[in-house]
């Protein structure tokens, strides 16, 4: 095992080095980047590779691509470099119209087509020179949530039992519910009957974010509300991406009505009402408390729980 490394005896110099060569992958692009010459990248590099023990970006085909440590790395690297960023950049005032800070929040796609239009607006006019990093939400989401949200400065989420932390805080943003998308043509309503379960039962499934055996999902939450153990046809970490594998072929899905109603006409899918009980789905803002009492951050909260209500 390494020795656990002390922060007072390491170059932090190279963090931001080790940033720009998982970004860009190369050494003369993080370079440019940098600011810096080709060379001197190259001696980071090197450095890095000895303290990590691990060659990190290695040449195959003629270009270079992460090693397994290395792709590790990149994902933890970005939330380091903005927590330290964020970190120096603390201040007891902050003037929206002056500030380049930059603003980190993790969103699924459905929340960025329900408000992310709306939000980049508000942004823009109150902040022209603020910056946003949209991270998407990932599979592994409610595991690593606990360390995740020290290092972001939101995520927008619909409640899971790991979310409610004696270290987090949340505002409720907007509501939305569960409906049902098949293709237009599919045969299963023929007989103009509204959607019973048993007719889902019998139909392979489009499923965004489904782990067997994780309750705190919410497409699997609706799911054990009608009782149902669907036949998984398609796995998929994405809401948008679900018309893709329903449209032309005989599978179902639910889908956020916000959301299925805007894609309906695009992709011949047909909205149903969900038949039985419904849990709504309730969209919040979640944030570590330690930025609960920093200005720019409270700016922030503000201004997205507002361009919420006016959706």
């Amino acid at each position: 095992m390494r020795p656990v490394a002390h922060l007072a005896n390491l170059d932090l110099n190279l963090l931001v080095a080790l940033r720009e060569l998982v970004r860009e992958r190369s050494v003369t692009r993080a370079a440019q980047r940098l600011g810096v010459t080709q060379p001197a990248a190259s001696a980071s590099l090197s450095r890095l590779r000895r303290h990590f023990g691990d060659e990190l970006l290695v040449r195959e085909h003629g270009e270079y691509v992460l090693t397994p440590l290395g792709e590790q790395i990149a994902q933890q690297v970005e939330a380091v470099c903005a927590a330290a960023e964020r970190l120096f950049s603390a201040s007891s005032t902050f003037d929206p119209a002056t500030s380049d800070r930059e603003f980190t929040l993790v969103m699924a796609d459905y929340t960025i087509m329900v408000m992310g239009e709306a939000l980049s607006h508000a942004v823009a006019r109150a902040a022209p020179h603020a910056r946003l990093h949209i991270r998407l939400v990932r599979e592994s989401l409610v595991t690593e949530f606990a360390d995740d949200i020290r290092f972001v400065d939101g995520m927008v989420a619909p409640p899971s039992n790991g979310f409610a932390l004696a270290e987090t805080r949340s505002a409720e943003l907007f509501r939305d519910r569960w409906v049902c998308v098949l293709d237009g043509d599919n045969p299963v309503l023929d007989g103009g009957s509204a959607l019973r379960v048993r007719d889902l039962a019998g139909l392979p499934w489009v499923a965004p974010y489904y782990r067997a055996g994780a309750g705190s999902v919410p497409v699997m939450r609706q799911l054990a509300l009608l009782d149902l153990q669907p036949r998984i046809a398609v796995r998929v970490e994405s809401y948008l991406a679900v018309p893709f594998f329903v449209t032309g072929t005989d599978r179902v899905a639910l889908m956020q009505e916000r959301l299925a109603t805007r894609l309906a006409t695009s992709y011949n899918l047909r909205v149903l009402e969900c038949p039985g009980a419904a849990e709504p789905i309730v969209e919040a803002l979640w944030w570590h408390r330690q930025h609960e009492d920093e200005p720019a951050h409270a700016w922030l909260r503000r201004l997205i729980t507002e361009t919420a209500r006016r959706l």
